[in-house]
């Protein structure tokens, strides 16, 4: 029977659903089977409603990012009516009714309570009832805010006696939230104004409720200010108002608002990415300086026009392509206080539309859950599948132990500068940026970015000539010259792969402007394959809804023959066994065994002999259909005595045709992430990015590279 964590909130604002969603990702991610219940919606903001049109949240999340499928919550009215009604029991058996749908099919659920309101005194009494109902176990969600130590204490006592009862669950833990709140925090998109520090406790030893054991303190979630961020299109929605420029309105943010009647000269501070500028619509000074400043690359995040006022046409028109470079422009009928106002009172709950803050919030809250000492709690053994937040999690601390210095020659490139901050401060990789630093550091200032002092700049003009002799010794059979080679090194990813290729940078990732020809032609001639590879071959990681599995090839060798695919076959294996996915590899075709016939079964056939030849010890089995290797009740019937059927990890396409159709046709149709392609047979490691990667894309891509260089320096290949 599957063990319950029913989470209670002790406030209004404790952020209850990113904690629950955070919960429920670091457990997935230890390899805890888990399951979701939402037994009552509760709309705590009007602007909730407006956002997800009446949809919970919660349960809009948790379907949106994984396999599950949680019931709809009831909506608290009609539960407030069956408790007026006395129908208390036929509630209950629904709530629990709905739950062992849930339960029955994994080892822990997370269940997230009712949010504590004054004015609905029996809210807290069915958090209680609920919880008892469900056999579970409750962990208590707080905000410390500008609580002392003792008020804390006197917070949580009085919330663990409302379930002290003698058939009451018990309260295990508590997890604070939004530590280090500083005080007011709430109106912060509202501009500067002076806050009182949050009082600095170490929660642990000072609150008598942890330091005598009397609950474990389960996480300590600091604030995060940009986890409040909406994007501009969030506040037109919620505020109702006017869109004069949509621009880049969905996915540019408000870090901050900044109510602007100033001149000009006292107001060029207050450009900076991210900023919403509030002013009234007829300061035409104030519009073309926001102009000027989004042409200069200042990524701002809006410009908001109150009162009714409009400037004047011919203005509009001087302003015209600062329009074209994503600038959203908005409009309120509302004087310039009133708009302010407003935007001070904005509701902190996240759209179910907007999965990067989400994501953000699950991961704020999921890297610093004590899940050892839940897992220890509630016996629960790690499962064997990979699933994708484990895959995610387990990639990063592995490239953080690798260690490795990877090369980006695309320095300049703004996401790419992102993702290297990022790795950077992640510790995924040591970076290093080849370009100019000066444009370096204009680029991640245009971001609002901080740029680490310590994060490696590579000026290809200081040293490019240190390259020419060694890159014409390593092409001297196909006549390179030092002219030729001095004109090559112009090119920053030929110089990034010298590097490489000299084992000064131990990979390379590149393609976020460049094509994969321009990446992978490089590294084919200057660092070549090892010796124990036929073919360059590719992977993509596919993160399914409930595992992550490796498909290859689908980006680089059109046609392959019978032993190109044999060793496509035992390359994806490797890379899959070197990133924690147990390797069951499937030859994939049209036909499942002996039952169909032709050139194009047969070579599949024929690399499935040699694949096993060469590597006995893997479990290799081919040809097979898709859903045959994918599936076990197809499985049974076309493959009962495969090994394979129904169980595969890594699925070996015949060419390239439908290799790539086969990835793109899941990616897109089934909203799955994949992560790739990573090139495999190389002697040092060189990875194509898609030139519509996002950051998170790129960063990925290079924990995977840093994993990678690792894999190889245990195999003992050297270029």
């Amino acid at each position: 029977m599957a063990k319950s964590l029913y989470f209670s909130p002790t406030s209004l604002d404790s952020g209850l659903t990113s904690v629950c969603l955070g919960m429920l990702r670091a457990l997935e991610r230890v390899g805890v089977s888990v399951g979701f219940y939402k037994p009552f919606s509760q709309s705590v903001h009007r602007a909730e409603s407006r956002h997800n049109n009446g949809e919970d949240s919660s349960v809009a999340f948790v379907r949106a990012s994984s396999h599950m499928n949680p019931p709809d919550p009831i909506p608290l009215k009609e539960a407030q009516q069956l408790l007026n009604q006395g129908k208390s029991d036929y509630l209950l058996e629904r709530v629990v009714g709905e739950y062992r749908k849930v339960a029955n099919e994994v080892d822990v659920v997370i269940i997230e309570g009712l949010v504590p309101d004054q004015s609905e005194a029996y809210i807290a009494r069915l958090n209680v009832e609920v919880a008892r109902n469900l056999s579970s176990e409750v962990i208590l969600v707080s905000t410390p805010k500008s609580l002392d130590a003792t008020q804390i204490d006197e917070e949580l006592d009085f919330s663990s006696r409302l379930f002290a009862g003698p058939a009451d669950p018990d309260v295990i833990g508590v997890i604070l939230n939004k530590v280090g709140e500083p005080y007011n925090a709430g109106s912060e998109l509202a501009g500067p104004t002076p806050q009182k520090p949050a009082e600095t406790i170490d929660y642990r030893s000072d609150c008598q409720v942890f330091s005598k054991g009397r609950f474990r303190l389960i996480a300590e979630i600091p604030w995060q200010p940009g986890l409040l961020a909406p994007r501009v299109s969030d506040i037109a929605r919620e505020l109702g108002l006017s869109v004069l420029n949509e621009g880049h309105m969905h996915s540019r943010r408000v870090q901050r608002v900044s109510v602007c009647a100033r001149s000009i000269r006292n107001m060029t501070e207050t450009l900076r990415p991210g900023t919403l500028m509030v002013t009234p619509g007829d300061r035409e000074d104030i519009v073309v300086t926001m102009a000027v400043a989004a042409l200069n690359g200042v990524p701002l995040a809006g410009l908001m026009l109150t009162g009714g006022l409009m400037p004047d046409q011919r203005v509009i028109n001087l302003c015209h392509r600062a329009l074209d470079t994503g600038l959203p422009v908005l409009a309120s009928e509302t004087n310039t206080y009133e708009t302010a106002h407003m935007l001070a009172n904005l509701s902190t709950a996240i759209p179910i539309d907007d999965p990067e803050r989400i994501e953000k919030a699950m991961e704020a809250v999921a890297t610093r859950i004590d899940t050892d000492w839940l897992q220890q709690h509630l016996k629960v053994e790690r499962l064997s599948r990979l699933s994708p937040p484990a895959f995610r999690y387990q990639l990063s601390e592995r490239a953080r132990a690798a260690n490795k210095r990877i090369v980006l020659p695309e320095g300049s490139e703004p996401r790419t500068v992102q993702a290297a901050i990022i790795s950077h401060n992640r510790k995924l990789a040591r970076c290093a940026l080849i370009g100019s630093a000066a444009e370096i550091s204009r680029i991640a200032d245009s971001q609002d970015l901080e740029l680490p002092e310590d994060i490696e700049i590579i000026d290809p003009a200081e040293v490019r000539e240190h390259y020419i002799a060694p890159m014409v010794e390593l092409r001297k059979n196909k006549g390179l010259t030092p002219d030729m080679a001095e004109a090559m090194l112009e090119d920053n990813v030929v110089l990034g792969t010298m590097m490489v290729a000299l084992d000064e940078a131990d990979g390379l990732v590149s393609g976020a402007i460049h094509t994969t020809a321009n990446t992978v032609r490089p590294a084919l001639q200057l660092i070549k394959t090892h010796d124990h590879a036929k073919v360059v071959s590719s992977v993509f990681f596919m993160l399914l809804p409930q595992q992550v599995v490796v498909y290859g090839d689908c980006a680089i060798n059109p046609d392959p023959n019978a032993e190109e695919l044999a060793d496509i076959a035992i390359q994806s294996a490797e890379s899959a066994e070197a990133f924690g996915i147990e390797p069951v590899v499937a030859m994939i075709s049209y036909s499942t065994g002996e039952s169909g016939s032709g050139q194009d079964v047969d070579k599949v056939r024929e690399a499935t002999r040699i694949a096993r030849e060469r590597r006995p010890d893997l479990l290799i089995d081919g040809p097979l259909q898709y859903d045959a290797a994918a599936i076990e009740s197809v499985a049974r019937s076309k493959a009962p005595d495969s090994k394979v059927a129904g169980k595969a990890t890594v699925f070996v396409f015949p060419d390239l045709n439908t290799g790539n159709t086969t990835y793109k046709a899941v990616q897109r149709s089934a909203n799955v992430v994949s992560i790739g392609p990573m090139l495999q047979g190389l002697r040092k490691p060189v990875n194509d990015l898609s030139r519509g990667a996002l950051v998170e894309d790129i960063v990925f891509t290079i924990a995977l590279t840093a994993v990678q260089a690792k894999q190889v320096e245990n195999a003992g290949i050297s270029a």
